[in-house]
């Protein structure tokens, strides 16, 4: 009796799942795929998808080799490689960015290198496609 006591009820049990599941099948999707909607795909302003330098028509950039972002990252996403030069003007010495490296791939996107820099020399864009095979590939030089 408790056999077919039991095998009823998971039989109601299964009909209760499936009719959800058949529920579901037919009603109209509300969510939207990522690359079915590329096109129409609008990040906020506020999103933090990758550190960048802007660069100017001549290939300049702002940023005066100070190393308070590279100080300022928790994780030292950022390694800058610099070298001292003597300004002919002024006949002083001063620092020089030879290579800003950033490592996409262990960055926390907190921030504090975009509030650390006295210039505005990086920012964070809305790009968000990062997939690569190898995570070589995710560090990047920013300055050209």
């Amino acid at each position: 009796m408790s056999y077919v006591k039991g095998l009823f009820h998971g039989t109601g049990t299964l009909l209760t799942g499936l009719k959800v599941t058949f529920k579901e099948f037919f009603t109209p999707k509300v969510t939207e795929q990522y690359p079915e909607n590329r096109a129409t795909l609008k990040m906020y302003d506020r999103y933090c998808g990758e550190l960048t330098m802007p660069h100017d028509a001549e290939g300049h950039n702002k940023c005066i080799a100070c190393g308070l972002c590279q100080t300022n990252c928790p994780n030292g996403t950022i390694r800058l490689v610099t070298e001292m030069v003597t300004d002919p003007a002024t006949g002083k010495a001063k620092k020089r960015l030879v290579r800003y490296e950033y490592d996409l791939g262990s960055c926390m996107f907190c921030h504090l290198c975009v509030n650390g820099c006295p210039t505005g020399a990086i920012r964070f864009t809305t790009k968000f496609e990062h997939a690569v095979f190898t995570r070589e590939k995710l560090v990047k030089q920013l300055n050209r």
